[in-house]
């Protein structure tokens, strides 16, 4: 494996071992709990009504597979790049090449679905005009990278003041959600026949991605054998627990029917609270979103980097800075790319829904990468050499209902690997 460089010159920089449980514990919550669960609920409500429930409840299963195979992966050889490490030693260059541009296509379609969901939050408690709304998505974009800049560890405390606001946004919204809860909007309980149940799935698939994203730092846990499963067990649990609660209040109250579907947190709170307990509310979902993407910022850096570091991505990218441990090139690079992302997200005025299936379509399709490779380098005994299988069977199930939004990650990933290619030959040139 080669070194990454350093900014300062000298020996080349490297990652710093400083993620411990709690820390672990806190990116995996706030890298799965974040921005979907403030918003997707009511999304997935509208699309499928009371039924909506029985995805999130089988998708709820169906995480763990997903979450022991990319641990058990990390646990077994930490490196930076989770996914793209996977497929690199169980495939080789040209399929780790297309998963290192899945994850660009992750964050080039993601990054501005997640931030102006928030912004959307923020416009829930403040009236905000459209440039104001894209505005504040991109400051909250901005600070993301900003944060990560300055390294692992404070992104680390970060998250951890996060998942305790999560988990308080998520318990209030379900407690004052009991007395409004109406037996009636359980019925009926197929409104949009059975296949909307399939359509909600690829919208929810959305809250359970992120169990990929510790694996992109595993070159940074002090203790990976030991702490990747303790935390993956932790996570999954309190993980289910809350959504389930969260999917069925939301469908009690009936919230999901008015407006956009995009704030149901606010509307909840709202009808108890007043309009100043919304946009308490709205306040809390923006920092709350705001920790998913700084969760996302650190691990998808850390993919550049490695695969930049392998060549499926400029080397001048596999770059350590010495002060602060953060590949800053590489958060560079997504940052440019995500801003870009943003501007044809005004221009072409997308729909945050159509963004979330878009980037549901990428991230589902490096899942796939990752139980294959799960599938063929881990050596588990019993039943649990079944579950990287599970975690692959689900995955191809969700994808036919992305639909034709497919189409954008597969264009990115197509686009991107030409380029890699008319660099690499470039380099060559110069090389020789």
């Amino acid at each position: 494996m080669s070194e990454g460089g350093s900014a300062g010159g000298g020996e080349p920089a490297q990652l710093r071992r400083v993620i411990t449980l709690r820390y672990a514990v806190a990116m995996y919550v706030s890298s799965v709990l974040g921005s979907g669960i403030i918003v997707i609920p009511g999304l997935a409500a509208r699309e499928a009504g009371p039924a909506s429930i029985i995805a999130w409840v089988l998708l709820a299963f169906a995480s763990y597979p997903f979450a022991y195979t990319f641990a058990r992966l990390s646990a077994r050889k930490p490196e930076s790049g989770g996914i793209y490490s996977f497929a690199l030693e169980g495939f080789g260059h040209r399929v780790s090449s297309a998963v290192a541009w899945l994850f660009v296509a992750w964050e080039v379609l993601g990054a501005p679905a997640a931030t102006l969901a928030a912004a959307s939050y923020l416009a829930a408690a403040v009236p905000l005009s459209r440039p104001e709304i894209f505005a504040a998505a991109v400051t909250i974009l901005a600070l993301g990278f900003g944060i990560n800049y300055f390294g692992i560890r404070l992104s680390g405390r970060v998250q951890l003041a996060t998942v305790a606001s999560i988990v308080a946004v998520l318990a209030l919204a379900v407690a004052t959600s009991v007395e409004r809860a109406n037996p009636a909007n359980f019925t009926p309980f197929f409104p949009a026949g059975l296949s909307s149940v399939g359509v909600a799935a690829a919208l929810i698939v959305w809250c359970f991605l992120g169990y990929e994203n510790v694996s992109n730092v595993a070159e940074e846990f002090k203790d990976p054998k030991r702490d990747f499963q303790r935390s993956v067990v932790i996570s999954v649990l309190l993980i289910s627990v809350l959504y389930v609660a969260v999917a069925v209040a939301v469908v009690g109250t009936g919230v999901y029917r008015s407006g956009t579907g995009v704030t149901p947190f606010a509307d909840m709170t709202e009808g108890i609270f007043g309009p100043s307990g919304a946009a308490v509310i709205s306040v809390l979902a923006v920092f709350i979103i705001f920790g998913t993407v700084n969760a996302y910022t650190a691990g998808f850096g850390r993919v550049v980097y490695a695969a930049a570091r392998e060549g499926d991505l400029p080397r001048s990218l596999a770059v350590i800075d010495a002060k602060t441990g953060a590949p800053r090139r590489a958060l560079a690079a997504l940052f440019v790319l995500a801003m870009v992302s943003m501007v044809a997200f005004y221009v072409l005025r997308i729909d945050i829904e159509s963004a979330f299936l878009a980037t549901s379509g990428a991230a589902i399709f490096a899942y796939v990468v990752g139980s294959l490779s799960g599938a063929k380098l881990l050596k588990e005994r019993g039943a649990r050499r079944l579950l990287p299988w599970i975690s692959l069977i689900v995955s191809l199930a969700i994808l036919p209902f992305i639909g034709v939004l497919l189409v954008d990650s597969v264009a990115i990933v197509v686009v991107g690997m030409a380029v890699t290619w008319l660099y690499s030959r470039g380099a060559k040139r110069r090389g020789g």
